[in-house]
This record gives structure tokens, C-alpha cells and sequence, in this order.
């Protein structure tokens, strides 16, 4: 057996292979969706976050997409400058700039989000509701392992 398939062999006893598996597998699925609306995968999910929450910080943004502040920097310029997003300073907080989708960014988001939206549904077509049901438990459990020990 040659060193690949001895790697591939052992990997196969992880749990993290499988969790990081379905986790790219999921990603390049919507970076496929996505791509024809000229969106990458964070910067759907800042316009998703916006939709939802309209006025968020760059701060807030970053933590509820799960990027770091540099990376959020980076994803808001790039969407300000294609005009997807329009960023002022806070009424509150000088300091502080607040995030708003702008028309065109809210037009772009109903079409790229039916896109991703289909991906989901196509995952969620694997299982049966009582599956998924156990799949977002067990996931939540993995998660919430993972993080009490940080």
C-alpha cells in the first residue's frame, strides 16, 4: 500500500474528516451558486447577515459570519465598491460604521439567496425530517463540545 492510500486508510477513522468533508462539500456547492451572481460565499452570508439585521458594525458582522475583523474589512469594501453595500457612521458611535445593504444589494440577495436556498434544499432532501432533526442535534452537540473547551 502506497503512502496515499495508507493516509486515506487512516483519515478514515477520524470524525473530523467527515465533519470537514460535508462542511466543504457544502461550501463549494454555494460557491457554485453563487458564483453567477458574482458573489463568494462570505460575501453572501454579510449580505444575508444585513438583510436581517441592517446597521450591524463590522465587528458584529464578522463575529456572526465567522471571519475575523481584518477579513470583514476586506469583504465591506469589496462589496461597497460594487455597490452592494453602503457603510455611514453610527449615530451613536463616531467611531463605529454601520452597514446597510443598498437596493441593488438588496436585489441581488433575493436572487443569489434562492440560489443558495436551492443547495440547502437539496442537502436537506437527503435525510428525512427525524434525520435532520438528529443531524442538527448532533451537530449543535459537536459544536457546543468543541467549544466549552476553549
Amino acid at each position: 500500500m502506497g503512502p496515499e492510500e495508507r493516509i486515506a486508510e487512516a483519515v478514515e477513522t477520524r470524525l473530523g474528516t467527515f465533519v470537514k468533508r460535508a462542511e466543504q462539500a457544502l461550501m463549494a456547492e454555494k460557491a457554485d451558486a453563487l458564483r453567477p451572481f458574482g458573489l463568494s460565499v462570505p460575501q453572501y452570508a454579510v449580505m444575508y447577515a444585513l438583510s436581517i439585521a441592517p446597521g450591524c458594525s463590522g465587528a458584529q458582522l464578522a463575529r456572526v459570519c465567522y471571519v475575523t475583523p481584518q477579513s470583514m474589512a476586506s469583504l465591506l469594501s469589496t462589496l461597497e465598491s460594487k455597490k452592494l453595500v453602503e457603510r455611514r457612521p453610527s449615530e451613536v458611535h463616531a467611531q463605529v460604521m454601520v452597514t446597510r445593504l443598498t437596493r441593488s444589494g438588496h436585489a441581488l440577495l433575493r436572487k443569489a439567496d434562492a440560489a443558495a436556498l436551492a443547495v440547502e434544499a437539496r442537502l436537506s432532501a437527503a435525510f428525512t425530517p427525524e434525520e435532520e432533526s438528529l443531524l442538527r442535534r448532533l451537530l449543535q452537540r459537536a459544536t457546543d463540545t468543541l467549544a466549552a473547551e476553549r
